[in-house]
């Protein structure tokens, strides 16, 4: 079946079954690495996406429940030239180890960041919680998402 999806603001048509799980197309009908397969199971956040703002797990979100919505890699964020405020705090902090789950962190972040450009500490480790990295970078990547807030506060007083 040919379906249409929004990904990264770019009109895309897809062959594949509706209850096929947005992961499985984003990397191997779309090509995008940056959602990973980790668990399968949404308990890593390894493969996290925004769809229409929210991050989800996209290995559990069938296609069927995608719809016209948009859905949000990180490599709709920023690219290497020219990284978003999030992917260079991210670099900044040195947040990556090994690397596999930062693209679901980010993207995890992003959401949280786009609802509420001022979290506390508490909301920040809230909002990430259903995300881990094995390496246990965790500090790393709160310094990060910190950092990304005051840095996106910092642009905002500066329009004003």
């Amino acid at each position: 079946m040919t379906l249409t999806l929004n990904v990264n603001g770019q009109t895309r048509s897809v062959e594949a079954d509706p209850a096929t799980p947005l992961l499985y197309v984003l990397r191997n009908g779309l090509g995008l690495s940056g959602p990973k397969y980790g668990c399968g199971l949404g308990q890593c956040g390894a493969c996290t996406v925004q769809l229409d703002g929210e991050a989800v797990f996209s290995c559990l979100t069938p296609l069927a429940v995608v719809g016209e919505r948009p859905v949000v890699t990180v490599e709709g964020l920023g690219t290497g030239e020219a990284p978003s405020v999030l992917q260079k705090a991210f670099i900044y902090e040195q947040a990556a180890q090994c690397g596999y789950c930062i693209a679901g962190m980010i993207m995890r972040a992003q959401a949280l960041l786009d609802a509420n450009p001022s979290p506390s500490d508490a909301e920040i480790r809230a909002h990430m919680e259903p995300n881990l990295c094995r390496c246990g970078t965790h500090m790393r990547i709160l310094r990060a998402v910190r950092r990304a807030a005051g840095s996106k506060n910092a642009e905002t007083e500066a329009v004003r």
